[in-house]
């Protein structure tokens, strides 16, 4: 029989509405009243997760299994075929193979997804977007299953699901779909001071990238190398793009939504089947066992990175992705990731995290994919030969033949056998424990504000300019004061003129002192209450070049498979757009000839040139740059308002924008013109570069972006 709960029970929300919720406790599925809801059981506050934490596991297993058979998170994703190349051999810190034969390629299967929305959602929300690598090695699959942000929301694995439930669509409504800007979100962040430095991310232009080649990659967790001699390092696996970093801008990302919500998928699928194959190079941050502490940060702390300054990331190796999947459920949906498939060489360590999703990832697959047989699926074999005692299950494929399904046997020959370490047989790093068991968290996680600080500091004005506006948006949808003051309040802790400018948008003060957030400390003898104080290490680096795009070494000015848009009409000069053409695609881009219509159109010197888009369905957003050949029939597009609106937009968005002879009468009736005269550097005529002017629309093409334009708008 249920408990009633009495109207004095009841409590008020933030907005006045009354519930049901007071006076009740925390409880599992079996009514076991929880005394620590935010800290996993360890052995020692530093130490592993142990596998007899039900809190634990009945929380993760619940979560795992909510949703079938769509991923609960990460549903929605694009994914290619490649292999893996190394440059130089790494006996000196991992025994793992693929590390140490430069000879070999070791074939990949690349996932690439949002986190927060449905299969259905838009490549574009502002989100973080994971980037997971399956590397088939002959010692078996290894699966490094990461992000594109090297740090994340939390610290420990007993937070994720509150996470994701706060992200996703509020449950009441089933609003906003693959968004964060709503009250849920905010509230549980803003009772989080932990996840202020993964906010800073998100709310950065990493949230929004260009393209899926485009972007980095990380391992997020510290990971260890076992050497042959069972010695150990720490590493920090790194993904950096051949193309750069490189993003799109907020108004832009909403307005591609609404033109192609496959934008990110259609362009990776387009990259690989026109030869433009992606690839990123593989680095390591590698720290020896001795330096562990010599930080002033924690490196089992998930939400902490090891700034290049500290340790430069070594490069071992490149990845190319040269093959779509032949069919995307069977491979792309199917594939199955887990951060405890290893190789010998490669171990964990005790980041409470990552310890938490060893257990969850397995537990997924089991419900998304309905067998313990998931292995079997062809994108998830192996190729290594697979031997074991394992039988039957829901889907099972493979044949096992004889009577012998135990071991130790004498029957079947003592077959399959273990394997020794010399024989390639694995074996954890020998990690001493000596611990009590404790549900705590370490104190060297409790400085939640100065990386967050570092990451602003390292950002251009134009990036932090951006950040500021994605903080007044997110929180501008936010309907609750109460939680816009804490989170203010938050910010004011990573920089005080960061807070102002966000307050400012929202027609709001900074609060004076920090609201109540969520104490960390041991369940009921912990004071809920208590106001967190603010914990900040000074730090030997006050700024990092590598945390922003726009400074960061990886930045390439190659125009490579960029999109531009040729404004076209009958009468255009063909030999403006051929010379424009030719000078683009010897640099890699791709040309879109954009005309009133569909199939043909004639140029001025009588010849019929393809159309590839019509106006109705090309929209600025969809391109890198734009140009407005000469012709006598290019004039009239003056009067062409789609023509006028995609110019603007470009624009607006801060694009290269390049016109030649009579294209300068459109420019002079758009923003990018003034008085007949070009707005600024970053549009380009032909009366001013004269004979270099296809070569000099090239060279600012590679810039990315006039990003001086910004601020005059």
């Amino acid at each position: 029989m249920k408990n009633k709960t009495n109207e004095s029970t009841k409590q008020e929300d933030l907005n006045g509405n009354k519930s049901d919720a007071g006076g009740q406790f925390l409880t599992t599925n079996q009514g076991v009243k929880i005394n620590d809801n935010n800290n996993s059981l360890k052995a020692g506050e530093r130490g592993p997760s142990l596998l007899e934490d039900f809190i634990l596991r009945e929380k993760i297993t619940h979560f795992d299994h909510e949703r079938i058979p769509e991923r609960i998170v990460h549903a929605r994703g694009s994914a290619a075929h490649g292999y893996f190349e190394l440059y130089k051999p790494l006996a000196k810190y991992t025994k793992a193979g693929f590390l140490n034969d430069t000879s070999i390629k070791t074939p990949v299967f690349v996932r690439f997804s949002t986190v927060a929305g449905s299969k259905g959602s838009t490549d574009l929300a502002r989100d973080v977007r994971g980037f997971s690598v399956k590397f088939y090695t002959q010692e078996g699959n290894y699966d490094l299953v990461g992000n594109n942000m090297p740090v994340f929301f939390i610290q420990d694995a007993m937070k994720f699901p509150d996470l994701i439930h706060a992200v996703k669509p509020e449950p009441h409504n089933e609003m906003p779909q693959a968004a964060s800007a709503h009250d849920t979100f905010w509230d549980f962040i803003s009772l989080m001071p932990e996840s202020m430095h993964m906010i800073m991310w998100a709310m950065s232009d990493r949230a929004i990238p260009r393209s899926l080649r485009m972007m980095e990659g990380f391992g997020v967790h510290t990971f260890r190398f076992i050497n042959s001699n069972n010695e150990s390092h720490f590493v920090k696996f790194h993904w950096k793009p051949k193309l750069g970093t490189h993003a799109v801008v907020w108004d832009e990302a909403q307005k591609i939504s609404g033109k192609n919500s496959d934008f990110h998928k259609q362009d990776l699928w387009e990259a690989i089947e026109g030869g433009n194959f992606p690839e990123w190079e593989l680095g390591v941050q590698l720290i020896a066992e001795a330096d562990e502490h010599n930080f002033d940060f924690d490196l089992l702390d998930p939400t902490k990175l090891v700034p290049e300054e500290l340790v430069p990331v070594t490069i071992i190796g490149k990845m190319i992705l040269n093959k779509n999947p032949d069919n995307f459920f069977a491979e792309t949906e199917q594939v199955a990731f887990h951060p405890g498939h290893v190789v010998p060489g490669i171990d964990f360590t005790n980041d409470p995290l990552l310890q938490g999703r060893l257990f969850s990832y397995t537990d997924t697959q089991l419900s998304r994919l309905g067998s313990p047989n998931f292995h079997e699926i062809p994108i998830n074999r192996t190729v290594a030969p697979m031997h074991n005692n394992q039988r039957d299950g829901h889907m099972r494929q493979e044949i096992a033949k004889g009577r012998v399904s135990y071991h130790p046997n004498s029957l079947g020959g003592g077959c399959p056998f273990q394997a020794k370490i010399e024989e390639g047989g694995f074996a954890s790093f020998n990690e001493r424990v000596d611990a009590q068991k404790v549900r705590e968290r370490s104190e060297s996680f409790s400085d939640h504000f100065s990386q967050a600080t570092l990451f602003f500091n390292s950002q251009t004005p134009v990036e932090q300019g951006h950040i500021i506006k994605a903080l007044r948006f997110e929180l501008g949808k936010v309907e609750t004061e109460a939680i816009r003051i804490r989170t203010l309040g938050l910010l004011s802790q990573i920089d005080t003129k960061l807070a102002e400018k966000v307050a400012e948008g929202l027609g709001m003060e900074v609060p004076k002192a920090l609201e109540k957030p969520m104490n960390h400390g041991v369940g009921a003898d912990a004071d809920s209450n208590k106001q967190e104080p603010k914990v900040v290490k000074k730090s030997k680096i006050t700024a990092s070049d590598a945390l922003s795009m726009l400074k960061n070494k990886t930045i390439s000015d190659t125009i490579a498979t960029r999109q531009v848009a040729f404004l076209c009409n009958d009468g255009v000069s063909s030999a403006s757009v051929n010379e424009m053409k030719n000078a683009l695609e010897k640099a890699g881009a791709k040309v879109k000839i954009i005309a009133p219509h569909l199939g043909t159109i004639t140029a001025s010197e009588g010849n019929a040139i393809p159309v590839d888009q019509s106006y109705l369905i090309a929209a600025s957003v969809l391109f890198d740059a734009v140009f407005v050949p000469a012709g006598k029939g290019t004039t009239a597009l003056k009067d062409n308002n789609d023509v006028i609106e995609f110019i603007n937009d470009a624009f607006k968005h801060c694009k290269f924008i390049a016109a030649e002879d009579e294209g300068l009468h459109v420019l002079a009736k758009t923003n990018a013109a003034k008085d007949g005269k070009n707005a600024d550097a970053g549009v380009l005529t032909n009366e001013q570069t004269h004979k270099k002017f296809p070569q000099s629309f090239v060279t600012a093409m590679g810039n990315h972006r006039f990003w001086e334009r910004e601020e005059k708008i």
